[in-house]
C-alpha cells in the first residue's frame, strides 16, 4: 500500500499528462456531473458507476461534488486500481472488473439501483462486438430514467469532418499550452515505483488490453438503443472530444 499522499502526487501527474490530448478535460468532468445533478436533483444522495475509472480522477470529482454519494469506480488495470485505492480510498470505492466480459457487474457488490454510470476516456478500449452487451448489461443496473454518460473521443463518419475535428482539437491543446509529460513516459515512471511492484507485475501478467475502438456518435447511439436506453443524444463537443448521454 502507498502513502495518500504520494499516490495523489501519481494521479495528478497523470492528470497533467492526459490534458496533453484533452486540454478541456476538466470542463468536460463538470459536464458530466452537470448531468448526474440534473438526473438526481431533489432525491436521496446517488450510486454512482465509474467504468474504466482509471486512477479515480472523475470518481474523487464526483464524489466531491455530491456529498454523500457512494461512487463505485470500475478498472480491471491493476496499477491504476492500485493507485486510486491508496489515494481515495476514504472517499470512492473501487472494483476490478474487465468490462468487455459479460457478467462484469457482477464483481461490484451492488445492493440497490444505480442513479448514474459514468465513463471518461475508456470505453474505447472495449471492441465493438462486445461494447453493446457492456451497454445492455450496463442498462439494467439503472433505475429508471437514470443516465449513462459516455466522455470520449467519438468520431463523425464523414472522413473530411472526421479530420476536421481532430484538427480543431490538436489547435485548442496548442492554444492550451499542453506540453511536458506524455502518456509512454507517464507510464514508464510509475511503472519503475517500488510502491507498485505487485500491481506492476499483476498488468505484466494479465498482458496488453486490446486496441482502440473508434466509432462514430451514430454508432453508440444504436449500440445504446439496442441495449435498454430509450433517448440518446450529445450534450457538449469540442472537436471530436464529445459528451454522449443515454436515458434509461
Amino acid at each position: 500500500m502507498m502513502d495518500a499522499h504520494e499516490a495523489r502526487a501519481w494521479v495528478r501527474r497523470w492528470d497533467r499528462q492526459q490534458e496533453n490530448y484533452l486540454p478541456d478535460r476538466e470542463e468536460r468532468f463538470t459536464v458530466v456531473g452537470d448531468v448526474v445533478a440534473g438526473v438526481t436533483a431533489g432525491g436521496p444522495p446517488p450510486l454512482i458507476l465509474d467504468l474504466g475509472c482509471g486512477p479515480g480522477s472523475m470518481s474523487v470529482r464526483l464524489a466531491g461534488r455530491f456529498p454523500g454519494a457512494a461512487v463505485v469506480g470500475v478498472d480491471q488495470d491493476p496499477v491504476l486500481l492500485a493507485l486510486a485505492r491508496d489515494a481515495y480510498r476514504d472517499i470512492a470505492r473501487f472494483a476490478d472488473a474487465d468490462l468487455a466480459a459479460p457478467g462484469w457487474s457482477k464483481e461490484l457488490g451492488l445492493t440497490g439501483p444505480v442513479d448514474a454510470i459514468v465513463s471518461s476516456t475508456a470505453l474505447h478500449w472495449i471492441p465493438e462486438d462486445r461494447l453493446g452487451g457492456l451497454y445492455e448489461e450496463a442498462a439494467t443496473l439503472l433505475r429508471p430514467g437514470g443516465v449513462l454518460v459516455n466522455a470520449d473521443n467519438l468520431y463523425d463518419e464523414q472522413p473530411a469532418v472526421a479530420r476536421l475535428a481532430a484538427a480543431v482539437l490538436k489547435e485548442r491543446a496548442a492554444r492550451a499550452g499542453a506540453g511536458g509529460e506524455d502518456w509512454a513516459t507517464w507510464w514508464r515512471a510509475v511503472t519503475a515505483e517500488p510502491a507498485l511492484a505487485a500491481a506492476v507485475a499483476e498488468r505484466q501478467r494479465r498482458g496488453a488490453r486490446g486496441g482502440l475502438t473508434e466509432l462514430s456518435v451514430r454508432r453508440h447511439a444504436e449500440l445504446l438503443r439496442a441495449g435498454g436506453f430509450r433517448e440518446v443524444g450529445t450534450v457538449w463537443q469540442a472537436g471530436d472530444d464529445v459528451v454522449l448521454v443515454a436515458v434509461r
